[in-house]
């Protein structure tokens, strides 16, 4: 059975592509973050210091898929 995915929340450090987003997580670490199917397709974009909520799965800190705006 897969583990489950981490939520938590992060910060937009750079954008480094279509899809693509350094953020910065809660702890202090900094992983490449990809849009989620639903944001790509929406043609989202974020700008550098914007809080969004991030998935990682616990095979990959490294990399996490953004999720959504985080409130506040």
């Amino acid at each position: 059975m897969p583990e489950a995915a981490i939520r938590t929340i992060g910060e937009i450090i750079e954008r480094k592509g279509e899809i693509l987003y350094r953020v910065e997580l809660m702890n202090g670490k900094v992983v490449l973050g990809h849009l989620s199917k639903p944001l790509t397709e929406a043609n989202i974009v974020f700008d550098p210091g914007t809080k969004v909520i991030v998935e990682l799965t616990p095979y990959d800190f490294d990399q996490a898929r953004i999720l959504d705006l985080a409130e506040g």
